[in-house]
């Protein structure tokens, strides 16, 4: 059986009166992602893992930020773009695994949500994801709520013919 492991990193500035969307869920927050896009760390990281697990690509090639077409996109599109080609190739995902790393909010009453939406985006079962929220313990620009990051391991199989 042929596996291939992809990983993904993604981290925007958190900025007062924009919307904090992660796994495609808005979460209740005073601050929220300044980017391109609707700035979805977990999606973009998660993006990124699929690609590179395929060698096909990354999001920043794909969906520059200096194209138009995906200001304020939201990133289950580009999600489901790695999907299919993750398809397309014959893999399928046997597990997910991220971290997510915010001060604020905290994110355990979320996880949930963001598990039964990533999973039905990506057509597989939630038991196949797991999320963790970590802190950064008030270090750095994370620590003090100027940013948030998100890494993501995925581990794809390929299907039979």
């Amino acid at each position: 059986m042929e596996v291939r492991v992809g990983i993904g990193y993604d981290i925007h500035k958190l900025e007062s009166g924009k919307k904090l969307i992660i796994g495609g869920v808005e979460i209740p927050s005073e601050k929220g992602f300044l980017a391109h896009s609707d700035g979805d760390i977990f999606f973009h990281a998660l993006t990124d893992a699929l690609l590179g697990a395929i060698g096909y690509a990354d999001i920043g090639e794909l969906f520059p930020d200096s194209n138009p077409e995906y200001k304020n996109k939201p990133s289950e599109y580009f999600l489901f773009y790695a999907k299919k080609l993750v398809d397309d190739k014959k893999y399928k995902i046997s597990n997910i695994d991220g971290v997510i790393i915010i001060e604020k909010p905290k994110l355990l009453p979320y996880r949930r949500q963001i598990i039964q939406n990533t999973a039905r985006i990506l057509g597989i079962s939630e038991d196949r994801i797991f999320i963790k929220a970590k802190t950064n313990e008030k270090l750095d620009s994370i620590g003090k709520q100027e940013a948030a990051s998100c890494y993501v391991v995925v581990l794809l199989t390929k299907t039979e013919d």
